[in-house]
């Protein structure tokens, strides 16, 4: 077992998937999805659009952690596995 506390092997898994925004950019600034490299590679540019509109228009509500279209989330969830 290792010696880090489950969030900190957590935390670890995450830096590993090379978590990012399509542009690069920071996601509050541009509302873009914020999703693993290799999960934006298998995206479509319109499922990349799809769920970034999605982030944007429920961020507006005041929405912090906003749950990505059906098709799409299963289509990403492969690459969010820790």
């Amino acid at each position: 077992m290792s010696s880090l506390k489950k969030s900190q092997r957590s935390l670890r898994a995450w830096t590993k998937q090379k978590w990012r925004t399509k542009s690069g950019k920071k996601s509050a600034e541009t509302g873009e999805r914020y999703l693993p490299k290799k999960a934006i590679k298998a995206l479509s540019k319109e499922e990349y659009a799809r769920t970034s509109r999605k982030k944007r228009e429920d961020t507006k509500k005041g929405k912090q952690h906003v749950a990505q279209p059906d098709k799409i989330k299963r289509k990403t969830r492969q690459y969010r596995k820790v």
